[in-house]
């Protein structure tokens, strides 16, 4: 099961830690993959953006102090999905953490009963 189980977070973030213990709870033992260390590429959140039915604006840590220093709250509207990816891939502090991909979905934060409706498929 865990070879099918991408989880990606920051080793310093309380809400990805919290996911960690659910993760561990739940008999997974994926590694964290380190947003910071080993960001995400833009085809990797292509593929995830495309398979998660969700806005692309759901990828972006808009609580984040680079995504504030960087004014992208007014940029995005009119940036094109390409330009997006490009700036996700960046850097791994902008993109909305923790993220859990399998083969049955992708999601984005931890919201705890969507995580283990995910796990449960």
């Amino acid at each position: 099961m865990d070879k099918d189980i991408l989880f990606i977070g920051y080793p310093k973030c309380s809400t990805c830690q919290k996911a960690e213990k659910f993760l561990r709870a739940h008999g997974c033992n994926a590694p964290m993959r380190d947003i910071k260390a080993e960001k995400p590429t833009a085809d990797e959140l292509r593929v995830w953006h495309e398979r998660s039915g969700l806005p692309l604006k759901r990828f972006f840590n808009t609580s984040g102090m680079l995504y504030r220093e960087l004014g992208l709250k007014d940029k995005l509207p009119a940036m094109t999905e390409e330009e997006q990816y490009a700036v996700l891939a960046s850097d791994g502090m902008l993109v909305k953490r923790p993220l859990l991909i399998t083969k049955d979905c992708v999601l984005t934060g931890f919201r705890e009963k969507e995580w283990a409706d995910c796990m449960a498929e």
